[in-house]
């Protein structure tokens, strides 16, 4: 289990994750969007749950590139309907899963390489 920082980074990308989640249901339930709009709104998020439940650093990587394609997306959103107050909740928290993943990858790998060396110099 994660503790310190990257237990509260982990948390917050969690966080994050399910509120970008819930922006994107939201706005293609708003819009009556067709049901292929919604898979291409919410698979891109949902491929990445399993590695993240198993806590694979990959998946928090990849994760960070797709939160890019999301972020273009919803700033594009916010200069179309300047004060659009789902576009800004949408923003925030892509900015916030974004620096919160990319900082739990960094943190938790450091604590996998520490506890790495700790098992190698005790099996010495």
């Amino acid at each position: 289990m994660t503790a310190g920082l990257s237990g509260g980074a982990r948390l917050l990308v969690w966080i994050s994750w399910s509120v970008l989640l819930l922006q994107q249901v939201i706005d293609a339930w708003m819009y009556h969007l067709p049901w292929i709009i919604w898979l291409g709104k919410l698979l891109p998020l949902l491929i990445f749950l399993p590695g993240m439940l198993r806590d694979n650093l990959r998946s928090y990587i990849w994760l960070c590139f797709v939160c890019l394609l999301y972020f273009i997306a919803l700033v594009e959103r916010l200069f179309a309907q300047p004060g659009a107050w789902l576009p800004i909740i949408g923003t925030c928290a892509v900015v916030i899963l974004f620096s919160a993943a990319m900082m739990y990858v960094r943190w938790r790998a450091r604590e996998l390489r520490a506890a790495a060396e700790l098992q190698k110099d005790a099996g010495e």
